[in-house]
């Protein structure tokens, strides 16, 4: 049940991303995360071709957990696990380094928030590998 509703919350985040960087690429760099906010435009010029290529990964990563997420397939959530650590991990570690352009109340909450997908995303991983260690045969010492 948990590993569902991770994979899930991870799908839906992503898939929010992806759908929103594709479709409208300039208001995603001016308007993200939305409600009055900007937390990608302080970091850079726009790049129409940057911001595409950004909703285009994340709905390639969001792919791989909507087919976890339906399978469940142990070596599948683990590979959703990995790949969603692969991407969050680097871009929690610019977001740290670079977010002291955001007021005080927008770093903490972006950093926060994509510190929590990186965990659950850390947790997917680590569970899929316990489930493979408890499957595998025990061969006597």
């Amino acid at each position: 049940m948990l590993v569902r509703a991770g994979l899930a919350l991870l799908a839906l985040v992503q898939g929010a991303l992806a759908v929103w960087a594709l479709l409208a690429p300039r208001a995603f760099y001016d308007d993200f995360p939305g409600g009055g906010r900007a937390w990608v435009s302080p970091l850079g010029p726009y790049d129409e071709h940057l911001v595409r290529d950004v909703g285009a990964l994340s709905l390639a990563l969001t792919v791989v957990l909507v087919a976890a997420l339906v399978s469940l397939d142990r070596r599948l959530v683990l590979v959703a696990g990995l790949a969603y650590l692969a991407w969050s991990v680097p871009h929690l570690a610019f977001h740290l380094t670079a977010d002291d352009v955001l007021p005080a109340g927008d770093r903490v909450a972006s950093e926060a928030g994509q510190l929590l997908t990186t965990l659950i995303a850390a947790a997917l991983a680590l569970d899929a590998l316990r489930a493979r260690d408890r499957a595998r045969p025990r061969t006597p010492a």
